[in-house]
């Protein structure tokens, strides 16, 4: 049997799955991080009902997972943005700038209608690269 070049993994720390999926998929120096909400994994409830502490949580979660496969915010490529209002855009930027400080990857936002879980205002995935990957190439 081929095992795949495909590894997947949930770290700990980070809101359990809601469906039949893996956090993160990793080939060679290539991250993938699925869509991610502002849930506290401690709790297993939202960080809060406004956008900016979700986006914050969001990011919390993100440091995580890409630590778990040796990579940072810093070494983010691709930032995808599902925003449930538009009208949120504003300080979900601000709380970004937060998180992600002079860093400035590539980014879509997109409004959409629905989002699989209550109360949840946003969610976000993205591609990054290793800590690793970068250094060897500068």
């Amino acid at each position: 049997m081929m095992t795949s070049r495909v590894e997947t993994l949930t770290p700990p720390n980070t809101p359990k799955p809601i469906g039949p999926y893996n956090h993160i998929a990793k080939v060679g120096e290539h991250i993938w991080i699925g869509g991610t909400a502002g849930v506290d994994p401690a709790t297993g409830q939202l960080a809060g009902s406004d956008v900016a502490s979700q986006t914050r949580q969001i990011f919390k979660s993100f440091e995580v997972m890409l630590d778990a496969v040796d990579s940072d915010l810093n070494h983010v490529t691709h930032i995808n943005v599902f925003l449930q209002q538009m009208s949120d855009f504003e300080a979900m930027n601000a709380a970004y700038v937060e998180a992600m400080g002079n860093h400035r990857p590539a980014r879509t936002v997109f409004a959409v209608q629905e989002l699989p879980k209550p109360g949840v205002m946003l969610t976000m995935n993205l591609t990054a690269v290793t800590r690793a990957a970068l250094s060897a190439n500068r």
